[in-house]
């Protein structure tokens, strides 16, 4: 076989590497040139600043340096990865000025409220003052301005474990402990050493957004949301959601699991089935609770019931119908998609496909009117949508009596439009989502959005036979639906039902990893299964067998008793 070896040639190493922007831009630079040189060059100051990049599709730090040709794809503050890497990096901010002017506090960054924001809680001392809090807030800023750099470095992992013990951080040592390498990341700030999971800016010159709000009981570290990424928002108070997470709080104490170590330690001791145990009779008289609340109105004749994907909807529904029997109260389950429009005259979104999930998709004149006439315990012809034809079709004919409540379960369930001419004090209004989950340490948190991802992929493979790939090429869409419909609505309602169990994801790992595992390399999906499956590597897994057959949990991964139950 004859070849052409006039086309090649002996060259010297290169001293220099490009990299290839993806509107075709091509920049080059001497070879271990950091991403961050090359972006200031391409981009310059930027109106939304970048934070991170996807090299050759993985996620790096601008810190990253270039030792060969690659493709390169920045990602900016309104990007998802972006935000995260800089509400991540501001903790740490905070944490180091603390840290600085009163090194006998310690803080727990714990859950985040709708405006954009971490509420944080001090230990160590009595919680800051407002000057305390102006104090912490000029002292950031003046670190900001002066742009010190945020470097990662690599130490011993018996080093870490001891440094994080000898500064009483134990939830961080136990974690660190169990570690299977000899060395991790540390990130340091100004001499602040801390690990964080997950990446960081270079430099605190990107973090010039934020505020401190004093949130008894403790304070709010607020930073800017993707869809306003350079704003702060107006604040505003959620006494609802603010009484769920300090009662989830006062449950991890009832528990003795105040973190994933926590947990870990409730695995290997054989301490997790009563974990399990108290966790679901937690959830069984709350729900009995409501069920009672209801039961004492005697106006209430109609329960909505909303909440986010995966926040178990369907699974609390029969359950609360189970409680509501027991209170000698008949429930009826009216299905709000048969009330669908006809395909043809479903609403479009932008990119002209038909939007399910909006408002108008819904016939509220029909529903309307329908559930005004069974309020009146007169019989009514109910819709039934076939979904292969896309066409409204005659359902069973229905008469309820005075001991019926009718049950409704939807995204819509709390917009006021959706049942606009029911007068409020016949309703009564649940918001259910999984609202809170261990986080990793006092400074690490788990998302619950997190959460509710893997619950949906699992039950999406169970249920569904959809890869992991295919739930997260929908989650985006999804939780775009969530923010447009469900979160504005959710301080409307009368009760919030908190659907998350403490052992979660020690129980989904062992079903989650595996899905995660299929997606291929090449998948632009590839980051956020990196990130997830980094995000369940601190879990201990927890055998299914202990889940019991009528939790919210069995929605998920399958064998709940309650699937096939219609009251």
């Amino acid at each position: 076989m004859n070849s052409d070896t006039t086309l090649v040639w002996t060259s010297a190493p290169r001293r220099t590497a490009q990299i290839y922007f993806p509107d075709g831009r091509t920049y080059e630079a001497p070879v271990g040139t950091p991403l961050e040189h090359f972006f200031r060059a391409a981009i310059g100051e930027s109106e939304v600043p970048f934070i991170a990049a996807l090299v050759n599709g993985e996620l790096r730090e601008l810190s990253y340096k270039i030792w060969t040709d690659a493709s390169v794809e920045p990602l900016f503050l309104s990007d998802s990865d972006g935000i995260r890497i800089y509400r991540r990096s501001l903790s740490f901010l905070l944490i180091t000025v603390i840290r600085e002017l009163f090194p006998e506090a310690y803080i727990f960054v714990d859950h985040s409220l709708p405006f954009g924001g971490f509420f944080c809680e001090v230990g160590g001392r009595k919680p800051f003052d407002e000057e305390e809090l102006a104090q912490i807030e000029e002292r950031m800023h003046e670190i900001v301005a002066k742009d010190f750099s945020i470097r990662r470095e690599l130490v011993p992992l018996d080093e870490a474990v001891e440094m994080f013990r000898a500064r009483g951080e134990t939830d961080k040592a136990k974690l660190l402990a169990r570690r299977d390498r000899e060395d991790i990341k540390l990130y340091n700030l100004r001499d602040s050493r801390d690990y964080f999971h997950g990446y960081m800016v270079p430099s605190t010159r990107y973090l010039p957004y934020f505020t401190l709000q004093k949130w008894p009981p403790g304070f709010v570290l607020q930073y800017p949301r993707r869809t306003d990424p350079t704003e702060l928002v107006s604040t505003r108070d959620y006494p609802q959601l603010t009484a769920i997470f300090r009662e989830y709080g006062k449950r991890l104490r009832l528990l003795g699991v105040g973190s994933v170590s926590g947990l870990n330690e409730a695995v290997a001791t054989g301490r997790i089935r009563e974990t399990v145990l108290v966790s679901e009779a937690l959830h069984e008289q709350r729900i009995a609770q409501i069920a009672h609340q209801i039961s004492q109105q005697e106006e209430v004749r109609l329960v909505l019931i909303a909440g986010p994907s995966a926040s178990g909807k369907t699974t609390f529904s029969k359950r609360l119908s189970v409680q509501l029997l027991a209170e000698g109260i008949q429930p009826f389950p009216l299905a709000l998609d048969d009330y669908f429009v006809d395909r043809e005259k479903t609403p479009r979104d932008e990119n002209g496909n038909y939007n399910f999930e909006a408002l108008e998709a819904l016939d509220i004149e029909l529903f309307n009117q329908h559930l005004q006439a069974l309020m009146r315990e007169e019989e009514v012809q109910l819709p039934h949508f076939n979904f292969k034809t896309g066409k409204r079709e005659k359902g069973e004919r229905v008469k309820l009596g005075p001991d019926h409540i009718i049950v409704v379960e939807g995204i819509h369930g709390l917009n006021p439009r959706l049942v606009a001419r029911v007068s409020d004090e016949r309703i009564y209004r649940i918001y259910v989502s999984a609202l809170t989950q261990l986080n990793i340490d006092r400074h690490n948190r788990v998302p619950t959005t997190d959460t509710r991802l893997i619950r949906r992929i699992v039950r999406d493979a169970t249920y569904r036979g959809y890869t992991a790939e295919d739930t997260l090429e929908q989650w985006e869409m999804v939780r775009r639906g969530e923010k447009e419909f469900i979160f504005p609505y959710q301080e409307h309602a009368d009760i919030m039902f908190n659907s998350a169990l403490v052992f979660e994801l020690a129980v989904l790992k062992e079903l989650a990893e595996p899905l995660l595992l299929q997606v291929k390399p090449s998948s632009p999906r590839r980051v956020e299964v990196k990130r997830l499956l980094a995000l369940l590597q601190w879990f201990e897994p927890c055998g299914p067998e202990l889940v019991p057959d009528n939790s919210i949990l069995r929605e998920f991964m399958g064998g709940s008793i309650l699937r096939d139950y219609t009251p």
